[in-house]
């Protein structure tokens, strides 16, 4: 027999195998120990159980039970609730505007009038057209956002524009807005700055 031939006849040594070995029970405490004391500091640093994150108020029940029930400052808060329904998505819930897409009620000229009858009806009619805010030139293409509100509703809003973020003006009555419908009659069409300025205020 050559040796080529006992070379491929010799059996090779198995291949290795490992052994269990069993994780050292200080090394599992000391996990365990870390684990208890992460969630000890995250119990006192992390703001799920902080109560002051939840603090004075436990419910959104409780909260809206000291909302005012009458008087000016519940119509201003009502006017507040409908303004950021209708109105804040282009005009902002803090009066700014959005640059390109609507001007700001903040100081503006528009809001801050004696009387109430140009501001009453943009809502009422919308605006289609040129428009000057504050020196800057708007071009509006503003849907009758208040028409589909009521009275109530349409004098709330149009109370809380004129009197938040430093607009101080006097407020605006449901009776108001029911005498500006009246004028406006059942077909409104929209009106351009120009048209709106040859009304009086």
């Amino acid at each position: 027999m050559s040796d080529e031939t006992k070379s491929c006849s010799t059996p090779t040594s198995a291949e290795p195998t490992a052994e269990r070995s069993h994780l050292p029970m200080w090394i599992l405490g000391l996990m365990v120990l870390l684990l208890y004391l992460g969630a000890v500091y995250f119990d006192h640093h992390g703001g799920w159980f902080n109560a002051q994150v939840y603090a004075p108020y436990a419910s959104a029940d409780e909260l809206d039970s000291y909302q005012p029930k009458s008087g000016a400052a519940a119509e201003l808060a009502h006017g507040r609730k409908v303004y950021e329904q209708v109105c804040g998505l282009c005009h902002g819930v803090d009066g700014l505007g959005k640059p390109g897409q609507a001007p700001p009620l903040a100081g503006s000229e528009w809001v801050m009038t004696k009387g109430i009858q140009r501001l009453t009806h943009i809502p009422l009619v919308g605006v289609n057209g040129n428009i000057q805010v504050e020196g800057k030139d708007w071009n509006m293409s503003m849907a009758p956002m208040g028409a589909a509100l009521s009275d109530a509703d349409l004098a709330a809003v149009l109370t809380y524009i004129r009197g938040s973020w430093n607009n101080n003006a006097s407020p605006v009555s449901a009776d108001d807005v029911k005498a500006a419908r009246a004028t406006i009659g059942a077909h409104p069409q929209p009106m351009s700055g120009d048209q709106m300025k040859t009304m009086p205020e």
